[in-house]
C-alpha cells in the first residue's frame, strides 16, 4: 500500500489555521493555542503543518469545481451535460456573485495563509529541529522550501485566474484584521512566485521528501513557465534543461509495471494504478497526486466521473448493452468532455489518440470476461467480441450533447473494484510530468527564434508515441498548443496555459462549440468575488473590467 502523507488530524489542524469568516476571504479566526504555540515547535510539528496544507491543496484535484474552472472551458473541452451550464452560457453565470469563484478564491487564500503561518512561525526561536534523516538547519530548510513552493503554487492559480491580486506574505491573525486590501499588480506577484520558487528549487530533492510532495523538477519545471509568462525565454529554457537534464528524471520509453504483459500502449503505463508513482517505475512523474480508498486521510476524486461518458445509457434498438465494469472506468456523469477538435488532433499511428488512451469503442464482453458482473446485453444482430463504437461526427453544442457515446481521456479510468458505481476514483494523479517540460522547452526554443531546435524537443516527445516527426516549418505557437493537447490532455491546466501564451479567446472561439461563441475579452478574468470587494470596507478594491 502506498504511503499516505495526508492524515486527518493534519487536515483538522490546518482547519484551525484557515478562514473562518465568510465576510473576510484574506484574515482568519485566532488559531487555536494547539495549533499555534503548541504545534510549531519543533521538526515533527512542522511536518503535521506541511501534510495540512499539501492535503489542502490536494483539493484542487479532487473537487469537480475547481477541476471545470481550469480544465474545461476551453479549446480542448467543454461542458456535455444540461445542467453544467457555467462554461457554456457565460454571460450572466460568469460573475461576481458565483460561488464557484468566491469558494475557489477563498481556497487560494487558506493555502497561503497555511503556507505563510509555516514560513513566519519556522523562523521562532527554541524550535526543535532535529528529526528525519537531515540536519537541524537541512530540516528547516526544506520545510520552509516545501512551504514557500506551495505558497507559489497558490499565487500562480491565482494571478492566471483574477490578474492582480492582494499580496500578502504574513501570517494572518484575527488579532489584525485588514479591511484595506489592496491588488497588487500581478508582475509584483510574479516576481514573488520566481523568489519563492528560487529558494525552493534549492532544498527540495528530485524525489520530493515523501511520495505526493513537491519535487525539485516540479520547482523547476514552474520557474520554466514562470519565466516564459514574462518574456524571458533563455531564462524559461535555463529551468527546462535543469530538469530535463537531471538523470533522475526521464521519459518513459518503453511499457513497465502492472499491465506490462497485456496489450497496450508504453504512453499509458504511467497512468495505471500501481504504475504512477516515481517509486512504481514512473521516472517521467515530477508531482503525483496521491489518493486512497477506505483510509483515513486518502481522499477521492471525481475527475473520471465527471469527465467520463455514461456508456451505460448507449442505446441500440432498444438495448442498453454495456454493463459498468472496472476496466470501463466505472460510472461516470459526463459533465465535461474533449471538443471534436480535441479527439481529431491525433493522427491514426499516434499512440496518444488509440483506444487505450481515449475511450473510443467497446467490445462486447460475457459473463466470464465481466465477472463477478453479468455479460453485457446483446442487442438484435450483435454478438459477444463485436464492438460498439462511440461517434464524434459532429461537435458538440448546446443542441448535441452526447453523454452516453462521446469518446474521453482514460487518464484518468478507475473507480473501488468492490463497488463499480462509486461516486469517486481513488487512483494516483499524474498531475506534472517531465514531458510537459519538453513542451516548455519547445516553447522557449521558438521564441527565441529557433524553430528548429524547437522540433527536435518536440520530437523527442512525439517519437515514444509514434507520431510523425516535424520539422522548424511545421512550428508555431498554434503547433505546440496542438502538441501540449495530444500530450497532456486532462492533466495541464488548459486555462492556465491559453491565457499564458494570450491564445485563450481566440482558440476557445474557434474550437469550443459549446459555449464558445458566446464568450467576450473580459471573462479572460474571472471577476473578483463580491463579497472579498464587500468585505474591503475601508478602502474600495477595483473590480476586473467588464463587471
Amino acid at each position: 500500500m502506498k504511503k499516505i502523507i495526508f492524515y486527518k488530524v493534519s487536515f483538522i489542524i490546518l482547519l484551525m489555521l484557515s478562514f473562518g469568516c465568510s465576510e473576510d476571504y484574506l484574515q482568519e479566526e485566532p488559531p487555536h493555542i494547539m495549533a499555534g504555540e503548541s504545534l510549531y515547535n519543533s521538526y515533527n510539528g512542522f511536518e503535521s503543518g506541511l501534510n495540512g496544507l499539501y492535503a489542502l491543496m490536494r483539493v484542487g484535484r479532487a473537487n469537480d469545481d475547481h477541476l471545470q474552472l481550469v480544465l474545461s472551458g476551453v479549446d480542448n473541452m467543454c461542458t456535455n451535460y444540461d445542467t453544467e451550464k457555467f462554461f457554456s452560457d457565460w454571460g450572466e453565470l460568469n460573475s461576481p456573485t458565483e460561488g464557484d469563484f468566491e469558494d475557489i478564491f477563498a481556497w487560494c487564500y487558506e493555502i497561503i495563509n497555511a503556507a505563510n503561518t509555516i514560513i513566519n512561525r519556522a523562523e521562532n526561536e527554541n524550535i526543535d529541529w532535529t528529526g528525519g534523516t537531515s540536519s537541524p538547519e537541512g530540516n528547516k530548510n526544506r520545510v520552509l522550501a516545501e512551504a514557500r513552493a506551495l505558497r507559489a503554487w497558490a499565487y500562480r492559480f491565482l494571478t492566471y485566474c483574477w490578474g492582480d491580486v492582494p499580496l500578502n506574505l504574513e501570517e494572518s491573525l484575527g488579532s489584525s484584521i485588514n479591511t484595506d486590501w489592496q491588488r497588487t499588480p500581478v508582475e509584483k506577484v510574479r516576481q514573488q512566485i520566481i523568489s519563492d520558487l528560487l529558494f525552493a528549487q534549492q532544498h527540495i530533492s528530485s524525489d520530493g521528501s515523501y511520495q505526493g510532495r513537491i519535487t525539485k523538477g516540479a520547482v523547476q519545471h514552474y520557474l520554466a513557465e514562470m519565466y516564459l509568462v514574462r518574456n524571458m525565454p533563455d531564462s524559461a529554457e535555463y529551468w527546462a534543461d535543469q530538469v530535463i537534464d537531471n538523470p533522475e528524471y526521464e521519459l518513459v520509453t518503453e511499457r513497465y509495471g502492472v499491465l506490462e504483459s497485456e496489450p497496450g500502449v508504453v504512453f499509458m503505463d504511467m497512468f495505471q494504478e500501481g504504475n504512477q508513482n516515481r517509486l512504481e517505475g514512473n521516472t517521467e512523474a515530477l508531482w503525483v497526486i496521491q489518493f486512497e480508498a477506505n483510509v483515513i486521510g486518502g481522499g477521492e476524486s471525481k475527475i473520471r466521473r465527471y469527465h467520463g461518458c455514461r456508456y451505460d445509457l448507449i442505446n441500440i434498438d432498444g438495448v442498453t448493452p454495456l454493463e459498468i465494469t472496472f476496466d470501463r472506468g466505472g460510472r461516470n456523469k459526463s459533465y465535461f468532455a474533449p471538443t471534436k477538435f480535441a479527439i481529431d488532433l491525433y493522427e491514426d499511428q499516434d499512440d496518444r489518440g488509440s483506444n487505450f488512451a481515449i475511450r473510443k469503442f467497446f467490445i462486447l464482453k460475457d459473463e466470464v470476461e465481466n465477472a463477478p458482473l453479468p455479460g453485457d446485453d446483446l442487442p438484435p444482430g450483435y454478438s459477444y467480441g463485436d464492438t460498439i463504437w462511440n461517434d464524434w461526427s459532429e461537435d458538440l453544442t448546446a443542441d448535441n450533447n452526447k453523454v452516453a457515446n462521446w469518446p474521453w481521456s482514460r487518464k484518468a479510468d478507475g473507480t473501488d473494484p468492490n463497488d463499480v458505481r462509486s461516486d469517486y476514483n481513488f487512483n494516483d494523479q499524474v498531475y506534472l510530468r517531465l514531458a510537459d517540460t519538453y513542451l516548455l522547452k519547445a516553447e522557449a526554443q521558438l521564441k527565441q527564434g529557433l524553430p528548429e531546435q524547437a522540433a527536435t524537443t518536440i520530437n523527442i516527445v512525439r517519437e515514444r508515441s509514434n507520431a510523425t516527426p516535424v520539422t522548424g516549418a511545421d512550428v508555431d505557437l498554434d503547433f505546440i498548443l496542438d502538441e501540449r493537447s495530444r500530450e497532456l490532455f486532462l492533466e495541464e491546466e488548459r486555462r492556465f496555459t491559453l491565457l499564458r501564451t494570450h491564445k485563450w479567446l481566440e482558440r476557445v472561439a474557434a474550437y469550443n462549440k459549446y459555449g464558445g461563441e458566446k464568450i467576450a475579452p473580459r471573462d479572460t478574468l474571472f471577476p473578483i468575488p463580491q463579497v472579498v470587494i464587500d468585505a474591503n470596507l475601508t478602502t474600495p478594491m477595483e473590480q476586473n473590467p467588464g463587471w
